[in-house]
């Protein structure tokens, strides 16, 4: 198929609902995440259409596009200059999680875009500290950064404050050592701590997800 019958496919999937309620978590996709991960399965991996599809500029196209590449194909410079573009959340979080996380440039990305002053780019960059701490790639200094987000949270932007959540909780589950530390710095800041969460969820709040996930660890 060519990019013009994708985003042709694409539309004709649009549905207003489901834009209406992305739409109040900033987003603009239009079209159901599960319909679209079939499409991707249909075309498979093809780097030449996921570009065509990505150059598009919708929303649609864009998450398709990212279904239908591998990591590897992308050099540091060119994951740099597109998480500029995917400046959407959902956007954004599936190119961090499903081609960034997965690349060998993730360690340098992670510093370069920890020290961007756009809070967009920087909360991509916590996104990694995450993933790193989590999965234990690589030592970091869990001192400094619990500093940093102590200091910083509690009036970051919305975005890069969610991922600095992330990573506070992170550090708390993973580092027991530090566990006690990341949990009073959670309730001295009291960020989400007041967000609804749906029966049998984990609160973000940092102490209770802190305590529910080391609990989970132990058992």
């Amino acid at each position: 198929m060519s990019a013009t019958d994708v985003l042709a496919e694409l539309e004709s999937m649009r549905d207003e609902r489901v834009l209406a309620v992305n739409r109040r978590h900033g987003d603009e996709h239009a079209v159901n995440l599960t319909a679209l991960r079939g499409v991707a399965k249909r075309l498979g991996k093809d780097a030449e259409l996921a570009e065509e599809l990505w150059a598009s500029g919708s929303p649609d196209a864009r998450l398709l596009a990212l279904l239908m590449v591998r990591p590897s194909a992308f050099s540091q410079e060119r994951l740099d200059a597109m998480l500029c573009e995917a400046s959407l959340p959902k956007v954004q979080d599936w190119f961090v999680n499903y081609i960034v996380k997965k690349s060998k440039h993730a360690p340098a990305l992670r510093e370069r875009w920890l020290a961007d002053t756009d809070p967009v780019v920087e909360s991509a960059g916590w996104a990694l500290v995450s993933e790193t701490i989590a999965k234990g790639k690589e030592a970091l200094d869990h001192d400094a950064l619990l500093a940093t987000i102590e200091a910083r949270m509690k009036e970051a932007p919305e975005r890069l404050q969610w991922a600095m959540n992330q990573a506070l909780a992170t550090i708390g589950i993973e580092d027991e050592a530090r566990r006690a530390r990341a949990s009073d710095i959670g309730e001295r800041l009291e960020v989400l701590k007041d967000y609804p969460v749906a029966p049998g969820c984990i609160s973000p709040f940092a102490p209770i997800w802190i305590a529910e996930m080391s609990a989970r660890k132990r058992a």
